[in-house]
């Protein structure tokens, strides 16, 4: 039986934070630990080690943003959501930089959340639908239109990418295995110059705007 995923949730608001937690608290999520600060979510990620930390930017005593790289160094297992009222873009690309696997705007469902928190915990980084069309325009702004070149293969993968489809579904569509979609999306990756599918799809719909 698999290992449920093992939360850490830090919100200054006592009953927006119970509210995530009874959402997430399922068979297959377990909330092993909760804050009210971002020097406490620090102190809780040491010593309970989750897997994945939803937290709040703006809460007393310093923003979680600040505490980002001190986790990245002291608890490099755990991956950071960004929970937050915050739609603003310098904020979205900072809290990206320093190593959040994930953003997302409060008021999200409550399905959108734990898929949000199941994608960033399989590997994946996770960022609002809303937010991800401003990513989009600023990667169009700063980075050469086209893509190096692909195979004709990898092409399919990434289109497919960018449509939002896991290693499963395409796997299933193309009449391959997992294993190999995954070894075709590594590579894709490294002749794409980024760091996960979100990146890649993003670059691949900003190559197409430039066309």
């Amino acid at each position: 039986m698999t290992e449920p995923i093992r939360l850490l949730v830090a919100d200054d608001h006592a009953l927006f934070r119970r509210g995530v937690i009874q959402t997430l608290n399922t068979p297959e999520m377990t909330v092993v630990a909760e804050a009210s600060t971002a020097a406490e979510a620090l102190e809780k990620a040491r010593e309970t080690l989750p897997d994945v930390l939803l937290l709040d930017v703006s809460m007393p005593g310093g923003s979680g943003l600040d505490i980002l790289p001190q986790l990245q160094a002291e608890v490099p297992i755990c991956k950071v959501v960004i929970l937050t009222v915050s739609e603003d873009e310098e904020t979205l690309f900072l809290a990206l930089k320093q190593g959040a696997r994930g953003y997302i705007v409060k008021g999200v469902t409550a399905d959108d959340l734990v898929a949000a928190v199941q994608a960033v915990h399989s590997g994946e980084t996770y960022v609002a639908p809303g937010m991800a069309g401003r990513i989009l325009t600023e990667m169009a702004k700063n980075r050469p239109a086209g893509l190096p070149d692909l195979s004709a293969r990898e092409q399919e993968i990434l289109e497919r990418i960018a449509q939002g489809q896991t290693n499963k579904e395409i796997a299933a569509e193309l009449y391959l295995s997992e294993k190999t979609i995954k070894h075709y999306v590594t590579n894709i990756l490294t002749k794409l110059q980024v760091r996960n599918r979100v990146e890649a799809a993003l670059k691949a719909r900003a190559a197409e705007r430039a066309t």
